[in-house]
């Protein structure tokens, strides 16, 4: 069983002007499809060839981790974005945020700060601490919050190839711009029910 890379769940213009089409299509088909093309050389013939996604990241470490960790990282970036998103969350997500942080503009300030001071690459993430507090974390390069049997609830991409094209060294106004329009609020509630 090959790993494949998955479609996007919106058109490639879908997120412009936050996200152009050029970026997704450098982003998605080529950075992403190399992760999932150098995975399935990594697995080929090893016992790891039949084994899940999940339990790779769980196990692995050096190059096999890096590509199923950012394997498993985009796939689940790309169902965190959404064409017409972002603004304050509503539903389970909102009032898990409220008891959790205080108010929204708290969950904002400490995900933005997240987000802008992870050094080099890596991703910011909302997890599910799993005795009902949600709280925020960040990792490095291809670490992702399964590896630490942390449930991952929403994550924003920082490597320079998610925002680069659109906003050069700008990476605060990438992230302002990922939770004023882009964040998929839906995908988080049906996260945390899940």
């Amino acid at each position: 069983m090959a790993f494949e890379l998955p479609p996007l769940p919106y058109d490639y213009d879908a997120l412009a002007p936050h996200v152009s089409r050029q970026t997704l299509e450098f982003h998605h088909d080529k950075h992403h499809k190399t992760y999932v093309d150098k995975l399935n050389e990594l697995v080929a013939g090893k016992a790891e060839e039949g084994s899940s996604l999940e339990d790779i990241v769980r196990g692995a470490e050096g190059p096999l981790f890096n590509n199923a960790g950012q394997h498993w990282n985009h796939s689940f970036f790309w169902r965190c974005l959404a064409p017409g998103g972002g603004g304050q969350p509503t539903g389970e997500v909102a009032d898990r945020i409220g008891s959790s942080f205080g108010s929204y503009d708290d969950f904002r300030a400490q995900f933005k700060d997240a987000a802008v001071t992870q050094f080099g690459s890596g991703w910011a993430w909302l997890t599910d601490d799993g005795q009902g507090g949600l709280s925020v974390m960040k990792t490095p390069n291809a670490d992702l919050p399964l590896k630490h049997d942390v449930k991952a609830l929403l994550t924003i991409d920082v490597w320079e190839h998610a925002y680069y094209l659109d906003y050069q060294n700008r990476r605060p106004d990438f992230v302002e711009a990922f939770l004023d329009h882009l964040v998929n609020w839906d995908f988080v509630n049906q996260n945390l029910a899940g």
